[in-house]
């Protein structure tokens, strides 16, 4: 019976994957079909459907009143996005960071995680909750189609050519496009299903909590589309999509998925337990605002970040296993990365931050003077 259970969740996982691939495909191309420039479409559609597995299975697990399997799966999908996926892609190579992205997205995205916080401080995420992070979702997709049309030709072309974007013709074309939107959702459906029901039986099976289920491999699970894609981009050198996409995900993650997953939930909204609160909600809002001085060390992530990104994955996720099991060494590793880890990591991007700023300002110095002569 417990080989089922695996299977299960193996089955439903690989559901995910191959509806969320049908629906991004379908849904892209019957934008471009309908006028929508490659663009939007990569910034929008795109990112909504790379993030379409987060919302399948956190709003199926909110609706049978599994909410652990649900805050798990965002906190730890928005987790992985910046420590594991970005982390691989800038070892591949280093990546370029649109200023756009430091000024607007990444703000957006730090205030979206703080946002929860305090959403969250009376327990619950409520339905009130659910409709303002639905239209902060709305809001930001439509300041997305807006901003879009000031974009430079060579970031819409970078989008063309990493989805395959083209204007399909006829209306054969068309219906296959519906139909692959159609049969990617309905299989994203019964997989979330799968993948849940699998995922709650292994945690009981296995005597560990939904959460730490939900955190672990249900978040890597359904955060496997952002690492096809970002990974891809990055090899392919569109760095501004490898980059770009991680930081849409996780702005959808937080709005879209919270959003309509506290609107499905059962009972009142979304339980957050007390340990949640204290200690994986302020992690994710800590990795989040580490991301706006790393990407503003001249605008690029180094191999050497990259390195650093996934140590602390690892780090996180060895954490989670030794105090889920309340293994000896729990406490130990915990002295090490609060007194040694993690302050010599911030001395470093200090130190770094500064010597970057010193040389920009060094730059624009010696600019204005070679003007001031000419």
């Amino acid at each position: 019976m417990e080989a089922i259970h695996y299977l299960q969740l193996l089955g439903g996982l690989v559901l995910l994957l191959v509806g969320a691939e049908g629906l991004v495909r379908g849904a892209s191309r019957l934008a471009a079909h309908f006028g929508l420039s490659p663009l939007v479409i990569g910034l929008t559609i795109v990112a909504l459907g790379t993030s379409s597995p987060e919302i399948a299975v956190s709003v199926a697990a909110a609706a049978t009143g599994k909410a652990d399997v649900t805050l798990g799966n965002v906190i730890g999908s928005n987790v992985a996005n910046i420590l594991l996926i970005l982390g691989i892609a800038a070892v591949i190579t280093p990546l370029i960071v649109a200023q756009r992205l430091v000024r607007i997205e990444v703000p957006i995205m730090i205030g979206a995680a703080i946002l929860i916080v305090l959403m969250s401080l009376d327990g619950r995420l409520g339905r009130i909750d659910g409709v303002i992070l639905t239209i902060a979702l709305l809001a930001y997709i439509a300041f997305q189609f807006k901003q879009a049309r000031s974009e430079p030709p060579h970031v819409e072309q970078q989008y063309e050519k990493e989805f395959g974007i083209k204007e399909p013709s006829g209306r054969r074309q068309l219906a296959i496009d519906i139909v692959m939107l159609a049969a990617g959702l309905a299989v994203m459906v019964f997989g979330s299903r799968w993948l849940v029901s699998g995922a709650s039986e292994a945690a009981r099976v296995l005597g560990l909590s939904e959460f730490l289920i939900g955190i672990t491999i249900v978040a890597i699970g359904t955060s496997l589309p952002e690492v096809a894609t970002s990974v891809l981009a990055a090899m392919k050198g569109q760095r501004d999509i490898a980059v770009g996409n991680v930081i849409g995900s996780n702005i959808f993650n937080t709005f879209g998925v919270l959003g309509l997953s506290s609107l499905a939930a059962t009972g009142s909204g979304l339980e957050v337990h007390r340990s949640i609160l204290q200690f994986d909600l302020p992690i994710m809002v800590a990795i989040t605002v580490a991301c706006l001085p790393i990407f503003f060390n001249g605008y690029r992530v180094s191999r050497w970040e990259g390195i650093v990104f996934l140590g602390y994955y690892a780090a996180y996720l060895l954490y989670l296993v030794l105090a889920a099991t309340d293994h000896d060494a729990s406490e130990p590793f915990n002295f090490v990365m609060l007194w040694f880890v993690i302050p010599i990591t911030v001395l470093t991007l200090a130190i770094v931050t500064l010597r970057n700023y010193r040389r920009s300002r060094w730059k624009k110095s010696a600019t204005s003077q070679t003007t001031v002569k000419d």
